[in-house]
């Protein structure tokens, strides 16, 4: 290394447009457009319970959305109980985190006629207005209203989470890859009945220009410092994430 010479810092792009071969090669830390989002809309989602109007902060990462996938209480069931603990408690960092950071957060639900909502401990930790979809398809991004209201709100990057690892997961990030999304697995915030089925869909993933980062790795990269106004919040979070598991 020449001295003196400035190493450039690996950074994962929030801009959606970013070609195969740069998706080939997960770097670590994200970066922030300066344009900001435009405001969130409820069009062709399910109407969010009315309550106080809340003035979101603004984002740490516009452009960014945290897609959370069919965090049923039913579908959690079928996890074995200790894996089901430390999802609720991941999956819950990851959206108390987004809400802190302003950061929108997407659900979706399974066939919610049959397997239920979106488990309430998990919903309540999102802002009242976020958008939730019923679904049919195992793909989020088949769903034609989450994919208009995603690129209705000038998302570009998807912070992906839920269940299960092989099917839903799996099949919602290829699908945001194909829409032109750029995506991030949260490892961690993840679930599968089967672990080895999950390890082969992860690893098939990062071989397709999938990130697969822990959910405080990709946090503590938006905030870049100690000095971020929300470090000392997300500190709390994380100590509260720890002690549920």
């Amino acid at each position: 290394m020449t001295a003196g010479r400035a190493v450039p810092h690996p950074r994962i792009d929030l801009r959606k447009n970013v070609s195969a071969r740069n998706r080939s090669h997960p770097t670590f830390e994200i970066s922030m457009p300066r344009a900001k989002r435009t405001a969130r809309t409820a069009s062709k989602a399910k109407p969010a319970p009315a309550s106080p109007a809340v003035v979101a902060p603004e984002s740490a990462a516009p452009g960014a959305a945290l897609l959370a996938v069919d965090l049923q209480d039913t579908l959690l069931g079928m996890l074995p109980a200790a894996e089901a603990k430390a999802l609720r408690a991941r999956a819950g960092l990851a959206i108390s985190a987004a809400a802190a950071l302003g950061i929108p957060v997407v659900f979706t639900e399974q066939v919610p006629a049959k397997l239920g909502p979106t488990s309430p401990a998990l919903r309540k930790l999102a802002p009242p207005d976020s958008l939730v979809f019923a679904k049919n398809t195992f793909s989020a991004l088949s769903d034609p209203a989450v994919l208009d209201a995603l690129r209705e709100n000038q998302i570009e990057h998807l912070l992906l989470l839920g269940l299960e690892t092989p099917i839903c997961v799996y099949q919602s990030a290829l699908g945001a890859l194909a829409a032109g999304f750029q995506v991030t697995v949260l490892s961690d915030a993840i679930g599968a009945r089967r672990a080895d089925d999950a390890a082969a869909c992860l690893a098939a993933l990062r071989h397709a220009g999938v990130h697969v980062l822990p959910v405080e790795t990709v946090l503590y990269a938006l905030l870049h410092d100690a000095g971020h106004p929300a470090f000392r919040t997300l500190v709390g979070l994380v100590k509260a994430a720890d002690a549920a598991r």
